[in-house]
């Protein structure tokens, strides 16, 4: 399978020449199968370039959403999929004991935020609300389970023969832990990510960031490294920048914590338009 990333910025879209190089798009990452299988992970504001990427007669999107803040949420009424008539959408997210998945989604894609209505748009539309297993797509198995974040949020464990990638873009398995990492099986998402070939994981604040943010739901740099080394985690992508964050702090911070970390995998922070061929 190959993975793209089309969204790399958390919290806030923050385009400009300062972010042009580790992208200023929120969360967005593309996966197609060896068979031809579409998900888009998460419909942040790079869901846009996903979808004009896709070819026009694409017969299926799969859209996985982690949760429904703004910043994951926000490219979905731009996604061509979904105004292009006899295409298969499929969103599945998470459940929620207050409203159905409709109902969340219905209050962006309705005015007076969004000018049209789920039942207008032209595409074939089915909704799931994502079971805590594993279900398959085509040639792709997909695990899922509820992380660390506010409000309900899943990470996703992606399989396709042997090749594994997981996305766990908001996380926070640090939370309430005197001292990080724990042990694994008292760990926030650490199922989702044993043994990957590839984890694209939250990594928002630097330490002295992280201290003032504790409970916001995100990681720290350090933190994210930790949860990859305690996941034998063969290849990291740092995710999700601080909307603060230009370029020429993450190449600071970042040659930073490859060279002070202990770390057993590769670390390759988050650029918009890397794909990565598992």
């Amino acid at each position: 399978m190959k993975v793209t990333l089309w969204g790399t910025r958390g919290s806030l879209a923050t385009p400009g020449p300062e972010t042009a190089r580790y992208g200023g798009n929120t969360a967005s990452v593309g996966v197609i199968a060896s068979d031809g299988t579409v998900l888009a992970l998460d419909a942040g504001t790079g869901i846009r370039r996903l979808g004009v990427a896709l070819p026009v007669d694409v017969p299926r999107v799969d859209v996985l959403l982690t949760h429904l803040h703004m910043d994951h949420l926000q490219g979905l009424g731009f996604f061509r999929p979904l105004r292009t008539r006899g295409v298969q959408v499929h969103i599945w997210g998470p459940a929620s004991v207050m409203l159905s998945l409709r109902a969340r989604l219905a209050r962006y894609l309705s005015p007076p935020l969004f000018p049209v209505v789920l039942r207008e748009l032209e595409c074939d539309l089915t909704l799931h609300e994502i079971p805590t297993s594993e279900i398959e797509i085509g040639s792709l198995k997909i695990k899922s389970q509820l992380v660390c974040h506010p409000d309900p949020t899943v990470g996703f464990r992606i399989q396709e023969g042997d090749a594994v990638c997981t996305y766990l873009p908001d996380h926070e398995p640090a939370l309430g832990a005197r001292q990080f990492p724990m042990r694994a099986d008292w760990v926030s998402g650490y199922d989702l990510a044993r043994d990957a070939d590839l984890l694209i994981h939250d990594a928002q604040y630097t330490d002295e960031e992280y201290s003032a943010r504790v409970g916001w739901g995100h990681s720290s740099m350090r933190q994210a490294i930790e949860f990859a080394r305690l996941a034998r985690v063969k290849h990291l992508v740092p995710f999700h920048h601080d909307p603060s964050h230009s370029d020429a702090d993450l190449d600071r911070f970042w040659s930073f914590m490859v060279l002070q970390t202990n770390h057993d995998c590769e670390i390759s922070p988050a650029q918009e338009g890397v794909t990565f061929d598992l």
